[in-house]
């Protein structure tokens, strides 16, 4: 699971999903975390191929990856809808039904099975568009123990973490949680990124390991995951654990109106530079981000979207989901971040939510890792199109 996410957003929109191919322009303006009021647009059944670039497309990687992660359907209710929002798009017995037949049947034609087990919907009478940004998995030097250069702490979640269901005690606040801890015999939040900068949560041997940069541990909430290189040469990957409860701030925003950033040049690159740059500053500026991750150390293949499977470069998609079944079939057709590059317009799996990653058409795609995957998922930010899949009732 990614906590939530602070690249940089598009400020461009198009009129239909054709237009998807045109390459960002450079101009951004900091990723929001986006609310959504107005009705969601409805959904309208398409044949395949009107999906744009679906004959080129070889699904087999998305299929391999759906086959991981489906089985989530079987453990919910049959009878319950996929999506919270589109009963359209299934209920849990239907997708379970299409993940045994995926599962029974390993070497088919992947494009074949999708397109004799699944039916496509465009979101929107004119394929309505949304933004679509990129996360990677970073790689940083660091170490187990505390030592010389490597003095900035992630930390493992405190055991006195408390959640807090709302709707326990009023019916009107169902579903929503809230997280803190107990102060004297209060129910407080808990420690915000500038308490535990300063020391709030030390002695308790919460630490999991020591960087070099206090800048890439920032940066390693923000992905929620990533590859950490001992001094042994050894790595270490870490994954999301959970958070401190406290709202996100995109300081993104607060760079540009200082005028530190100016909005034509800012991405996920600058943030970093001018965080680098400036080291008496930049603990201050990053406090104004009042959330904090906390992390755990991943055995094996990674890194883990909220689905439970490891996710898988450039078929690994984050959503919304109160409205993409998590799990579930996708197919976009976004801009490349790279200029002068084709659109990418491929069937990907819905395996990670993210806390900025809200709305009816809302896209975080997964780039891999390391530093080559980081750069392209930090230009990537533009208005594009997805077409969600749902099984064909049997």
């Amino acid at each position: 699971m990614r906590p939530f996410i602070i690249l940089a957003a598009a400020a461009l929109a198009l009129a239909a999903c054709s237009d998807a191919a045109k390459p960002p322009p450079k101009t951004t303006t900091p990723k929001p975390t986006e609310t959504q009021s107005a009705p969601p647009p409805d959904l309208r059944p398409v044949a395949f191929s009107a999906l744009p670039g679906w004959s080129a497309d070889n699904p087999a990687i998305a299929l391999q990856q759906f086959r991981g992660v489906c089985k989530r359907f079987g453990r919910k209710s049959a009878n319950d809808p996929a999506s919270k929002t589109w009963p359209t798009l299934g209920r849990n017995v239907d997708w379970a039904a299409a993940c045994a037949a995926a599962k029974a049947a390993p070497n088919t034609d992947p494009k074949a099975f999708v397109e004799a087990w699944f039916q496509p919907y465009q979101v929107g009478a004119t394929a309505s568009t949304g933004l679509f940004t990129g996360y990677y998995e970073p790689e940083v030097a660091g170490s187990r123990t505390r030592g010389g250069a490597n003095q900035t702490p992630l930390y493992r979640k405190p055991a006195d973490i408390i959640s807090a269901d709302l709707g326990a005690f009023n019916a009107d606040l169902k579903g929503k949680t809230v997280l803190g801890r107990i102060e004297n015999g209060r129910f407080v939040p808990y420690h915000e990124r500038a308490e535990v900068a300063r020391g709030a949560l030390q002695g308790q041997g919460l630490e999991l390991v020591w960087l070099a940069e206090p800048v890439a541990g920032f940066f390693l909430e923000i992905q929620g995951s990533g590859v950490v290189k001992l001094p042994d040469g050894s790595r270490m990957r870490i994954g999301y654990a959970g958070k401190n409860g406290r709202p996100y701030r995109a300081i993104g925003r607060d760079l540009i109106a200082s005028g530190a950033i100016q909005r034509q040049d800012m991405s996920m690159q600058a943030i970093r530079s001018w965080l680098a740059s400036n080291p008496g500053q930049a603990q201050d500026v990053m406090n104004l981000n009042r959330s904090v991750v906390f992390f755990r150390e991943v055995k094996g293949r990674g890194p883990i979207g909220a689905a439970g499977v490891p996710l898988a470069a450039g078929r690994s998609l984050a959503i919304d989901p109160k409205y993409a079944p998590l799990g579930g079939l996708v197919y976009i057709d976004v801009p490349h971040p790279e200029p002068n590059q084709a659109p990418i317009r491929r069937l990907v799996v819905a395996e990670d939510t993210g806390g900025a990653i809200k709305g009816p058409i809302r896209g975080d795609l997964f780039w891999g890792t390391g530093d080559a995957a980081g750069e392209k998922a930090g230009r990537m930010a533009a208005q594009g199109c997805y077409y969600l899949l749902a099984p064909k009732r049997r």
